[in-house]
């Protein structure tokens, strides 16, 4: 697994003329989402309870950050099971893993600590239900993604996976009555609905799933930066390039009329000719970025001019997961105070 990078110094942004008024543009909500705020703490929490090292297969969530803090705290990031002592403690991540996984987990003794976001243990669990009923399951998502291969793996002889829109025009099924889609929770809310009505004028008995698939935090954080695009010169997306949700966001915000758009894990990547005649600049960040990275980035823009920020909010978060069940008393036995996430979230 790839070691993160941390921030390098550099000379200051510069303060450059423009012709209008500089102003930022803060997108909200922004930043963590209530899953991504349950596998960071229980990673934290178990650090705490157990005493490093603690495992954690995959990146717990899709953020250099907070695996560089995480690691600096005594968490390890292996990439399978086998890599984890027998006997010791790991952590799966908040993408989720399959059944194949949790086996080879058990089957070496290892102390499995379960932060799949709830929100996409609700996706697989309507797999298995669908692969039950003999359901044809199209899952939209990207082949290779983690969240994608925990989803296929609980019914791997049904699962399809459709990448994209073009290929809804080349999927092959067995039964065109019987199928249904489901898709990864983090993906572009326009790209899965354009490739659902594809698949429909092909199969029109496809069959939705229960409640949308793509999360809320998703859909909310895309949602805040369309309205913000169309009025922004430049926009910067704070996030990691393996963080799907946030790569999304820059896609996002150029179709919806940002004149540029590029992605940053931290503000030091920010470059000076990206301002160059820049009025309105839109900031915002992906579901598993802690707000510190956002700061900084607004730091460096307001030494750069830009210190009017306004925020753009089009709707409030104030969902929380309880911990997994390890984790929800402290080493006596008593509740602990955290025993649900909440760290404020923009």
């Amino acid at each position: 697994m790839p070691v993160p990078r941390v921030p390098r110094r550099r000379e200051r942004l510069q303060d450059n003329p423009v012709d209008g008024h500089k102003r930022v543009l803060l997108a909200s909500p922004r930043g963590y989402c209530a899953g991504v705020d349950r596998a960071v703490i229980a990673v934290e929490k178990a650090l705490e309870r157990y005493g490093a090292p603690v495992y954690v297969r995959k990146q717990i969530v899709h953020n250099i950050h907070v695996v560089t803090e995480l690691e600096a705290a005594g968490a390890i990031f292996v990439d399978e099971v086998d890599e984890v002592p027998e006997g010791a403690h790991v952590v799966f991540s908040a993408h989720g893993v399959s059944p194949a996984v949790v086996s080879a987990a058990a089957d070496r003794g290892l102390r499995a600590i379960d932060a799949t976001c709830p929100l996409v243990t609700k996706v697989h669990r309507e797999a298995v239900r669908f692969a039950r009923d003999d359901f044809e399951i199209l899952l939209i998502g990207h082949t290779g993604h983690e969240e994608v291969e925990g989803t296929a793996g609980e019914a791997p002889d049904h699962v399809t996976i459709v990448n994209s829109p073009l290929e809804a025009d080349s999927v092959v099924v067995k039964d065109p009555e019987k199928v249904v889609w489901l898709s990864q929770t983090t993906l572009s809310v326009d790209e899965t609905m354009e490739t659902v009505r594809r698949l429909r004028e092909r199969f029109p008995s496809l069959q939705d799933p229960p409640s949308d698939d793509i999360c809320y935090a998703t859909q909310n954080r895309q949602v805040a930066i369309k309205k913000v695009a169309k009025d922004a010169d430049l926009v910067i997306v704070v996030g990691s390039a393996n963080s799907s949700n946030s790569v999304r966001l820059v896609e996002v915000a150029l179709e919806y009329g940002a004149k540029a758009a590029y992605r940053v894990d931290y503000a030091d990547e920010v470059r000076q000719e990206w301002l160059d005649g820049v009025e309105t600049v839109g900031v915002t960040s992906g579901a598993s970025v802690p707000d510190v990275l956002v700061q900084e980035v607004l730091a460096d823009l307001a030494a750069a001019g830009y210190g009017d920020v306004e925020e753009v909010r089009t709707a409030e978060e104030d969902l929380m997961f309880s911990l997994p069940k390890e984790l929800r008393q402290d080493a006596g036995g008593r509740r602990d105070d955290r025993a649900l996430g909440g760290r404020t979230r923009a």
